[in-house]
């Protein structure tokens, strides 16, 4: 087992090879994208459905076609405008409302006192795969256009059918996030490694959704999302927060955040369960002395792993000191010269 994650890089992309080994990546762990639905001292429920995060990205380009046709209203833009805007926005709305229309997909469930995943699939059926034998890579791909650069990527997370005897089209399965790759893929995979390397206390549990109706002050999904929404702005700026009281504001207007909230609501408060009798039975959870333990690969690899990381840290902290240290002195005084008397 090689002891680092491996990255390639290329003049456009970025590839980054997470697992196997489960090692460190060096960055913390972070649930960028709500994908924690569930966790306990026993499993973690990870979930690749985020309605909320696909209004966030329609509704600019929504707001954009509308204030364009606006600005344009009568002139001969307008209908190539609206064709335009019609299309690149109506798609994706139509590919939403009929989301909305299905059931949510069931989690990956992580469990650490036995390290397996069990992974459900689109038929029903359970595998249980070695949390040893996930893999996860990381890829990230650079756009250069009129407005910049642009980065888009994802973290691919695969598993392995158990049965070795299983057809070649039933071999493997996977799910994806699309967090930008990079770094942001590392923090949410660190999330799941975090979880079953450190322990839950190593990773913040901040979606809530168990609990989010509970929230609401008894009103209904979309009125309580206002309410939320408004009780968070008079909140801030009773504390003087106007900053985080004003990106409530942008969020609200820029984002549609109260419509991707409600919808989030609707669709993931309660988040799915699995309810196989078999697998309730695999996720109870085990008494210490019958819990799994890692293998001495992964606890050689892990070891090598961090003692290059505090190797890359004392590095990083020796260049920044020798950075600071060749600045030129600063010619402000020690001490004021102003008054206080």
């Amino acid at each position: 087992m090689k002891p680092v994650p491996r990255t390639r890089k290329r003049l456009f992309s970025r590839d980054d090879y997470l697992a196997p080994p489960a090692v460190p990546t060096g960055q913390p762990p972070r649930d960028v994208l709500n994908t924690i639905w569930r966790k306990n001292e026993v499993f973690i429920d990870i979930g690749d459905y985020s309605i909320g995060s696909a209004v966030m990205v329609i509704w600019p380009v929504f707001l954009l076609g509308v204030l364009l046709i606006w600005i344009d209203a009568g002139g001969p833009a307008t209908p190539i405008l609206a064709w335009g805007f019609g299309i690149v926005v109506g798609i994706p709305i139509l590919i939403l409302l009929y989301g909305l229309t299905q059931p949510v997909p069931p989690p990956t469930r992580f469990n650490r006192q036995r390290r397996e995943v069990c992974v459900t699939l689109k038929d029903g059926r359970h595998w249980i795969v070695p949390w040893e034998q996930v893999s996860a890579e990381a890829a990230a791909v650079d756009m250069v256009g009129r407005h910049g650069k642009i980065t888009q990527g994802l973290l691919m997370i695969g598993f392995t059918n158990p049965d070795p005897e299983a057809p070649e089209a039933d071999k493997h399965f996977s799910i994806g996030f699309s967090c930008g790759g990079g770094t942001t893929a590392m923090c949410l995979w660190e999330c799941m490694r975090s979880y079953m390397e450190v322990g839950p206390g190593a990773v913040s549990h901040l979606s809530g959704f168990e609990d989010v109706r509970k929230n609401l002050g008894g009103k209904g999904a979309f009125w309580g999302t206002v309410w939320g929404f408004y009780i968070g702005i008079r909140d801030h700026l009773r504390a003087k927060e106007f900053g985080k009281a004003a990106w409530l504001v942008f969020s609200i207007f820029a984002l549609g955040t109260p419509l991707a909230g409600m919808l989030q609501t609707r669709k993931l408060a309660p988040p799915p369960d699995l309810t196989d009798p078999a697998i309730v039975e695999w996720s109870k959870p085990l008494p210490p002395e019958q819990w799994a333990q890692r293998s001495p690969e992964l606890e050689e690899a892990i070891a090598e792993r961090e003692v290059e990381l505090a190797e890359e840290r004392t590095a990083r902290e020796a260049a920044e000191q020798a950075a600071q240290a060749a600045l030129p002195p600063s010619r402000r005084p020690s001490q004021s010269n102003w008054p206080t008397d």
